[in-house]
C-alpha cells in the first residue's frame, strides 16, 4: 500500500517517530497503524481503552467527553435520575419487589408490585387505598382454581408470594380481591358456627373450659360426624364418621367407634389447606351441594391429590372448615382477629350514627316526596346487583362471608316493577320481595303489606339498618362488587 506524503509509524509502548527508514523493527509488530506527521514537533496523542462495567457504582458520575453532548430529545422515555419526569410503571430499584396481579369480582384485574414476604393483609391494605375503599377490614384475598371448582380465602398472615409460587404455571388460578365478613365470625358467635352434636366432650374435659371459651381462645375442640368422602381414582362416594383432633384427621373403620384400634389416620393438618367446592355435583359428584376438600399447601393443585368431603348441610360445612382453620393456625389467627378489632375501632358506631343523621335530616325537609331526587337513585348504590338470579345472589352472599345482617337488592325477575331483599341469617339466605304501591299519587315501596312505606329504596335500606322491622336482624354488611 502506497502512502503519499509524510507519515509516521505509531506503536503501542514506543515513543520512537521515523520516516520511511527503520521499517524492517516495526513490520515484525502485530499492530501497526499509520498517523498524520505532527509537524510541531508535539507528542502524539493515543486514545486510551475505557473500563465499562456491567454495574455501575451508585451515585459515581457519569463519563464526561471532550464532544458537546447531545439534548435528550425524549427524557420521559428514558428516565434519567436527574429527569424530573418520573416514570412509576417502570420496575421498581429494590430486587425484592415481585409484580402481583389481582382481579375484582367482575373480572377485571390490576397488576401491583408487592415486596417478598408480603402478607394478604397488606396486599390488601394496598388494593383498598387504589380502589378508594371505604371499609379495610373486611377485604380479603381469595384463591380460586375455576376450572377444579376449589376457592378459599387466604389468612391474613400468609405469605402471598410463597402461596403464588406453588400455582401450576399452566393452571387457571387467580387471587380475587373481595369482600369476607365471616373470617372471624366465628370468635364472635361460637355456638352458631360449631353446634353442640358435633363437638366431642373430651375436647371440653382436657380444656377444662367450655368450647366456646376455647374457641374465644384461639383452641378448638374435637369436631366429629359423618361425612361423604369420594374415593381415591373411583366415581363413588362412602359416608364414613370422621374426627377431627390436633394430631390429626381420623375415620372409623367400625361406625362411630372411638378406639384406637378403629381409627384410620387420614391426613395431617399442618402441611394442608382447606377449601370450598363450588358447584360440587357436576364437576366431582357429590351427593350435596356443601362440599370441601383438603390438599397438601406445598403443591400444586392437581385432581388426584384432593380429598373431597361433603357434609349434609351448610352448618356442617361451615363447623369442619373452621375447625380445620382454628387447628391449623390457632393462636394466630386470635392474634389476627384481635388486629382486625383495633384498626376497626368504632367503625359501625360512626356508620349508625351517621345513618340517624341523615334519616333526621331526611325527615325534617319540607314537602319530601320521590320527586326530591331520582327514583333511580338506588342504582348507584353498592348494595344494589341489577337483575341477577336468585341463585347468583345467593352465592355472592355466600362468597362474601355468611353473616347475619348480609344483605343485596336485586330487580325481580319474576315480578315487573318489584326488588327483592336477599339477606342472611342463620348461615341461610333469605329473600323479601318489595312490592311498589302508590298512596295518596304518589309512589312508596313496601316489604309488609303497606304497614310501612318508603320513597325509595335507599329510605328502605337506611330504615332497616337500625330497625329490623320484619326482617328477622339489621341490615348490617352490604355485599358489594369493586373495580379495580
Amino acid at each position: 500500500m502506497e502512502v503519499e506524503g509524510s507519515w509516521t509509524e505509531a506503536f503501542d509502548g514506543s515513543d520512537i517517530n521515523e520516516g520511511s527508514g527503520g521499517t524492517s523493527h516495526f513490520l515484525s509488530s502485530s499492530s501497526l497503524t499509520l498517523a498524520p506527521l505532527l509537524t510541531d514537533g508535539s507528542s502524539i496523542r493515543r486514545s486510551n481503552p475505557i473500563l465499562i462495567t456491567s454495574n455501575r457504582v451508585k451515585g459515581s458520575d457519569s463519563l464526561s467527553f471532550s464532544d458537546p453532548s447531545i439534548p435528550n430529545p425524549f427524557p420521559e422515555l428514558c428516565s434519567p435520575s436527574k429527569s424530573p419526569v418520573l416514570i412509576r410503571s417502570f420496575h421498581p430499584t429494590s430486587s425484592d419487589q415481585h409484580v402481583l396481579k389481582v382481579f375484582s369480582e367482575d373480572n377485571n384485574s390490576r397488576s401491583l408490585w408487592v415486596s417478598a414476604g408480603s402478607t394478604a393483609r397488606e396486599v390488601c391494605s394496598l388494593l383498598v387505598k387504589t380502589a378508594h375503599c371505604s371499609d379495610v377490614e373486611n377485604w380479603a384475598l381469595l384463591e380460586l382454581h375455576p376450572s377444579l371448582g376449589l376457592e378459599r380465602c387466604l389468612e391474613d398472615h400468609e405469605d402471598v408470594l410463597k402461596i403464588q409460587a406453588a400455582w401450576s404455571l399452566k393452571g387457571d388460578t387467580r387471587l380475587v380481591f373481595c369482600k369476607n365478613y365471616a373470617k372471624y365470625e366465628f370468635f364472635r358467635k361460637p355456638t352458631l358456627f360449631f353446634p353442640q352434636n358435633m363437638i366431642s366432650d373430651r375436647g371440653d374435659v382436657e380444656k377444662e373450659m367450655t368450647s366456646s371459651q376455647l374457641i374465644q381462645s384461639g383452641g378448638c375442640p374435637e369436631i366429629q360426624g359423618f361425612l361423604h368422602v369420594k374415593e381415591q381414582s373411583r366415581k363413588s362416594w362412602k359416608k364414613l364418621y370422621f374426627f377431627l383432633r390436633r394430631s390429626g384427621l381420623y375415620c372409623s373403620t367400625k361406625g362411630t367407634s372411638k378406639e384406637p384400634r378403629h381409627l384410620q389416620y387420614v391426613a395431617e393438618l399442618e402441611d394442608l389447606n382447606v377449601y370450598t367446592v363450588v358447584n360440587g355435583r357436576k364437576l366431582y359428584g357429590a351427593p350435596t351441594d356443601f362440599s370441601f376438600c383438603i390438599k397438601p399447601s406445598r403443591k400444586p393443585v392437581r385432581a388426584q391429590d384432593l380429598k373431597i368431603f361433603s357434609a349434609e348441610n351448610e352448618q356442617t360445612r361451615t363447623c369442619w372448615t373452621s375447625a380445620f382453620r382454628l387447628f391449623k393456625h390457632g393462636k394466630q389467627l386470635q392474634c389476627n382477629y384481635q388486629l382486625s378489632q383495633l384498626r376497626h375501632g368504632n367503625l359501625e358506631a360512626r356508620n349508625v350514627s351517621d345513618i340517624k343523621r341523615r334519616e333526621a335530616l331526611r325527615c325534617s325537609l319540607p314537602n319530601l316526596s320521590s320527586a326530591a331526587r331520582p327514583a333511580s337513585i338506588h342504582t348507584t348504590q353498592p348494595w344494589f346487583h341489577g337483575g341477577v338470579s336468585r341463585s347468583d345472589a345467593q352465592r355472592l352472599i355466600e362468597k362474601q362471608g355468611l353473616v347475619d345482617g348480609m344483605f343485596l337488592i336485586r330487580a325481580s325477575q319474576q315480578h315487573a316493577q318489584c326488588f327483592v331483599l336477599s339477606l342472611c341469617y342463620k348461615l341461610k339466605t333469605k329473600h323479601y320481595l318489595i312490592i311498589p304501591c302508590e298512596d295518596g299519587g304518589r309512589k312508596y315501596f313496601t316489604m309488609d303489606d303497606g304497614d310501612t312505606l318508603f320513597i325509595d329504596l335507599l329510605q328502605l335500606v337506611e330504615f332497616h339498618q337500625i330497625n329490623k322491622g320484619i326482617l328477622p336482624v339489621c341490615l348490617k354488611h352490604p355485599c358489594v362488587c369493586v373495580a379495580l
